[in-house]
């Protein structure tokens, strides 16, 4: 019998839709994974032990929608034991504790896995997908891939493959000891690595064609993180590191060490050789698409590194395979938190219910600008899912002659695309709302005092906030009409009546005349 989903990978993201599916119950549908125990990525990665995915326990409230703000790696479940805020209390947890966290997950959820089953092939005949995982052969209607970016990003240099991969290398501080070392890549795997190191080695170079952004500043918590950069200070202070900004040619034997020929892009120099003792790799990963035949090999993205994927979370090539996890980035590539736990878990629960087909989870409202307002403004002061994924996930809300719906959790990209769905409502109007940066928030320094920021709970300069900050517009017809921001607000709780109630209530009104 042929199952209705095979899901592939039992880390976050395959338990999150294994779950759902079971809570749900509806469907045939098997859990397969490569280890044995889930969440087996965790066990090895990030190397130096330390997440960079914050756990807060105590938030001041008891209200579970708000405290999943504060907390970036708890699955979504209807069991309060299953919170990973109950497993630890350190704000940057231990990846042990993850690992653990997970097993327990995967047990009290009762999802159907499969570990030491690792697939070797997928290949698929007319609609119908053959999913093959040692001796055994699966037939399903869907796939679903969640198995993360599991293959080290090789860039195209030279040499490369003399470099240490951050996949191998040494993590011991002693064994880098009186050292030149140079690292490959500006991530925070970069980061972390030359912080481990500093103590030990001579100098360290930090090298790559990109300029380093910080996460504080670009809102993207891909970027360098704070708790990562400390070796900063070392290279503005002038003590013996350096970032360099530019290109690697070549890496060449040099006896005992190497050397390696580099293009700098902010210097007159242009081109010079440098060496080291140790070159280390800490360029990323990329997707692994070799299990898949010709006839249904997805087509990739961004530099091969991930799979491309319509507003479905869909194969842009291959219909019937879907993607879930941080593959699924390149829905918002460093733009908003689809890579990461506490994005995805959200965009799993909204690919579960496209995958389901059925009209979207609505609440009936009464159809007054009163109504919709009310609504609008109880959800935007505590929804998690609208504050983790800025931009990405909206409610929507529809307006017909029957009244309103309400709709939680809607990618934007669906709605424009495809609109919803309603079970006995036919509606012309939409109100979307999103939380979101202002257009260029990643170009204002937080720090600087000197640079002017739009006063707080003040309508009519909302538009122009750099901060997070509701935003409301209008479609009428399946066509944009009209926007409305609303002004931010330091404690996050835009409920004011003179700056956020009255105007955004004047705002429904006008658009449903």
């Amino acid at each position: 019998m042929a199952l209705d989903y095979v899901i592939i990978g039992a880390g976050p993201a395959g338990l999150q839709l294994a779950a759902l599916l079971e809570a749900d119950g509806k469907r045939d549908y098997l859990l397969l994974e490569a280890a044995d125990k889930p969440g087996a990525f965790f066990e090895r990665y990030p190397r130096h032990r330390t997440l960079i995915s914050i756990n807060k326990p105590h938030t001041g409230t008891d209200d579970p929608e708000l405290n999943l703000r504060l907390d970036w790696n708890s699955l979504l479940s209807d069991d309060p034991d299953l919170l990973f805020t109950r497993y630890t209390g350190r704000y940057f947890p231990s990846a042990d504790t993850m690992v653990r966290y997970l097993g327990d997950f995967a047990e009290r959820t009762g999802v159907k896995v499969r570990y030491n089953a690792r697939v070797t092939r997928v290949g698929k005949d007319g609609e119908m997908f053959t999913v093959e995982a040692g001796d055994t052969a699966y037939t399903a209607r869907r796939v679903v891939v969640a198995t993360g970016v599991s293959q080290a990003y090789r860039p195209d240099i030279p040499g490369f493959e003399l470099a240490e991969g951050y996949d191998t290398m040494s993590t011991d501080p002693r064994d880098y000891l009186d050292q030149r070392v140079l690292i490959l890549g500006k991530g925070n795997s970069a980061f972390e690595t030359a912080d481990n190191l500093m103590e030990t080695t001579t100098v360290i170079h930090v090298a790559g064609p990109s300029s380093v952004r910080l996460a504080w500043r670009t809102h993207f918590v891909g970027h360098l993180r704070a708790v990562n950069n400390n070796f900063l200070d070392t290279y503005q202070l002038k003590s013996a590191n350096a970032i360099l900004d530019g290109t690697v040619r070549r890496i060449e034997r040099d006896g005992d060490g190497f050397l390696v020929t580099f293009a700098f892009s902010r210097v007159d120099e242009v081109v010079k050789e440098l060496r080291y003792d140790r070159v280390l790799a800490c360029t990323g990963f990329r997707f692994d698409a070799s299990i898949f035949d010709d006839a249904c090999r997805p087509e990739l993205a961004v530099n091969d590194r991930f799979p491309a994927q319509t507003e479905a979370w869909e194969s842009v090539n291959v219909p019937g395979l879907f993607f879930a996890g941080t593959i699924s980035q390149v829905r918002d590539f460093k733009k908003s938190t689809s890579g990461f736990i506490h994005g995805f878990r959200y965009a799993v629960r909204a690919l579960h219910r496209i995958l389901e087909g059925a009209p979207w989870p609505a609440e009936k409202l009464d159809g007054t600008p009163e109504a919709v307002t009310d609504a609008v403004i109880a959800r935007v002061n505590r929804t998690s899912a609208l504050w983790q994924q800025f931009g990405f996930l909206a409610d929507v809300v529809t307006v017909g002659q029957d009244g309103a719906r309400y709709h939680d959790e809607v990618p934007v990209d669906w709605f424009v695309r495809h609109g919803l769905a309603t079970a006995d409502h036919d509606y012309r109007d939409a109100f979307v709302v999103t939380l979101e940066y202002g257009p260029d928030h990643d170009k204002v320094d937080p720090f600087d005092i000197s640079v002017a920021r739009i006063a707080q709970d003040t309508p009519g300069q909302a538009h122009d906030a750099a901060y997070l900050h509701p935003v409301v517009r209008h479609y009428r017809d399946g066509v944009l009409a009209a926007t409305h921001h609303l002004a931010e607000n330091l404690e996050n709780q835009w409920d004011r009546p003179e700056a956020h109630v009255k105007p955004l209530a004047a705002f429904v009104a006008r658009a449903l005349r």
